[in-house]
């Protein structure tokens, strides 16, 4: 799909550049239309080296780094936001002074392209109930652009491959709703599959806040669209915000799976997405054939719940994602119990974690803890457990108390801040030392 024309010579702020490869693919993009552009980052040219790297090509492409200034926010024709920016964001608020229009990359994709798309939010199992519809489109064979919230994916280039055919799917955390909500849009298919306390020290412990953002999801729907809501968050959903339902409402969860189909991912958790996924596919008129086949070859999203491998006996899992610790209490409750041994720790995010606690002293063999201001609040309910400030060590110790039958699992319950530069690289980390075990 061309949209150079709409793009060749706008002066466009790119706030927020990252590492993950999704602000990379959409800056490269953007400088392929012809965009003239400003990258401001709050990281350094160092830290941000990996990145730049794939951009040094493009002579459109002004740099400010370790910093952000008022100026790159004035007379500006866009604003592409990264997801997290303060609500209260200065730089943010100078540019609507100027009445310049706030970007975010899955609702920009969604206006320019003009097809149907596909919404997946929730706090939990966004990730995985997306990815499940993607296996069962592509089992259908209906032709299905993946992106949003995932990891390498530049959702702006993917209007090169957009056609007239396509569907968009898109996992979307609260902050690209929110993009949806400054555009007055929702996906033609919004699905919602959990509400849970997460990212209270951006929304500053205010549920209603992350609500707000989740909900536009489905808030700008029109008529003929469909919202697949999750039990677990159709009371509060409905309580909130059922007067402005405007199209037809199909509630899931794990029930809507028929019990003989057997899923190769553990967990009563996973047969909940799996449910979702099924009524989104129903919606999309695909048989439940396509989906049983579809879904019983799922073999999971990396990060999440992640079967490694066996080693003498004791499977190694990979939950790198569970940064709450609703997420945490989903594994040890997927895994034998009595036979986990716990990989868990990190920086804290505010929630409260006595159930976490319960849980991980009734379900957990052995606990490990990484180092991390959120390991200080919980490490006196656990103490035998040491406190690592390297993960090879913690993986070491994990492995050195199982015996055949048992499962190692990290599964942090926290963010990576401090030891690792997202969850991303704390997983990575973690692959590379189980490979080499």
């Amino acid at each position: 799909m061309d949209v150079r024309n709409k793009l060749a010579g706008k002066k466009i702020t790119v706030m927020g550049l990252g590492l993950l490869g999704r602000g990379v693919g959409d800056t490269k993009f953007l400088a392929e239309q012809g965009a003239e552009l400003i990258v401001t980052d709050l990281k350094s040219k160092e830290e941000l080296a990996p990145s730049l790297a794939q951009l040094e090509d493009f002579s459109n492409i002004t740099y400010v780094l370790g910093e952000c200034r008022l100026e790159d926010f004035r007379g500006r024709d866009f604003i592409l936001k990264a997801a997290g920016v303060p609500l209260d964001s200065v730089f943010i608020a100078e540019a609507e002074k100027e009445g310049t229009p706030i970007k975010m990359s899955a609702s920009w994709f969604a206006e320019l392209a003009d097809i149907p798309v596909i919404g997946v939010t929730g706090t939990r199992g966004k990730s995985t109930t997306t990815h499940m519809i993607h296996s069962i489109m592509k089992e259908a064979g209906m032709p299905v652009l993946l992106g949003g919230n995932v990891r390498g994916v530049s959702t702006l280039a993917l209007l090169d491959d957009a056609t007239s055919e396509h569907y968009a799917l898109f996992e979307l955390d609260s902050w690209q709703c929110q993009g949806f909500g400054d555009e007055k849009m929702s996906p033609h298919i919004a699905v919602f599959t959990t509400f849970m306390a997460d990212h209270m020290v951006y929304y500053k412990d205010d549920m209603e806040v992350y609500l707000r953002d989740k909900a536009q999801i489905f808030l700008h729907q029109k008529t003929e669209d469909m919202l697949v809501l999750g039990s677990q968050c159709e009371e509060v959903v409905r309580e909130a915000y059922g007067s402005k339902f405007t199209g037809e409402v199909v509630v899931a969860n794990d029930a809507t799976l028929p019990v003989d189909w057997q899923l190769q991912v553990p967990g009563v958790h996973n047969r909940y997405d799996a449910g979702l996924a099924l009524a989104a596919a129903r919606v999309l008129g695909i048989s439940d054939e396509v989906s049983r086949e579809a879904l019983e070859a799922f073999a999971g999203v990396p990060g999440r719940l992640e079967f490694l491998r066996e080693v003498d006996g004791v499977k190694i899992y990979n939950d790198t994602n569970a940064t709450t610790p609703d997420a945490t209490i989903a594994a040890l409750s997927a895994l034998p119990g009595g036979k986990t041994i716990l990989i868990m720790g990190g920086f804290d995010k505010g929630l409260v974690m006595d159930e976490l606690v319960r849980v991980a002293q009734a379900r957990a063999k052995h606990v490990v803890l990484l180092a991390g201001t959120g390991t200080e609040r919980i490490k006196d309910a656990f103490p035998d457990a040491n406190v690592h400030t390297n993960l090879a060590g913690a993986v070491a110790e994990a492995v050195t108390n199982s015996e055949p039958g048992d499962a190692v699992v990290l599964s942090p319950a926290f963010a990576s801040f401090g030891m690792f530069k997202n969850e991303y690289d704390r997983g990575d980390q973690f692959v590379e030392i189980v490979q080499k075990l």
